[in-house]
């Protein structure tokens, strides 16, 4: 590891919720091998949420947070919590509860790793999340309902063509490169696809939230291979 990338785990705050104290034990130990400061693992949300509450205290930058906890708290709410104390949400799951792991992607997590995951993985999940990152990871993106009937019909395919480049990481300026498009084109189909999405109740200000708004529209992973529509 770079003295770099050392530096930067180090001054990652994480906190673990889990219900079950040898996985909580263990991602403890993998965390704090990696560099990160693990500085609470609790079984529930509000004993996490508690340990913060002093003022001047810290809340950790990245919460991993056990997709079902055994005090009945519903995903939603654990979520939320999380997010308003001022922490990101990284999910970990069991791969096969696709119906929670949506409902808490539609709450605010950052993504999700399965706890199949080897332990790299999950550090490497950390880090993209502490960047303020969304994962954009196959788990993530087969559990968000599509709504490619939006992509189609709303926007142009030049439109898509710019989000999705610009969603995939590029900046913008890159994009317009990439498109032999100017510079100032590339922000007016920027904006222009934002506003739509205001539209219709899901807007994005976010590089994070274009990203989302990409895989649940069906523009990533891969673009729609159909010809163009002429809307350009």
């Amino acid at each position: 590891m770079t003295e770099q990338a050392e530096g930067s785990r180090a001054a990652t705050t994480v906190a673990i919720v889990d219900d079950h104290e040898a996985v909580r034990l263990g991602l403890r130990a993998a965390c704090r091998e990696a560099g990160y400061d693990v500085v609470a693992d609790t079984a529930d949300v509000p004993t996490l949420l508690a340990a913060f509450e002093d003022p001047g205290s810290e809340p950790p930058r990245v919460v991993l947070l056990d997709l079902s906890l055994g005090d009945g708290s519903s995903v939603t709410d654990n979520v939320r919590a999380v997010l308003a104390a001022g922490s990101q949400v990284l999910v970990h799951s069991i791969a096969d509860r696709v119906a929670a792991v949506r409902e808490a992607l539609a709450a605010g997590a950052a993504g999700v790793i399965p706890k199949s995951s080897p332990t790299s993985a999950v550090i490497a999940a950390i880090a993209t999340v502490a960047r303020g990152e969304a994962l954009n990871n196959v788990e993530w993106a087969s559990a968000i309902e599509a709504d490619r009937d939006f992509a189609k019909d709303q926007l142009g395919r030049r439109e898509r063509d710019v989000l999705h480049l610009y969603a995939s990481g590029l900046p913008l300026k890159l994009v317009a490169q990439q498109l032999g498009i100017a510079h100032s084109t590339a922000r007016e189909y920027l904006d222009r696809i934002r506003a739509k999405y205001v539209e219709v109740g899901r807007p994005a200000p976010t590089k994070v939230d274009l990203l989302r708004r990409a895989v649940e529209d069906g523009i990533l992973p891969g673009l729609d291979a159909e010809a163009g529509d002429g809307r350009r």
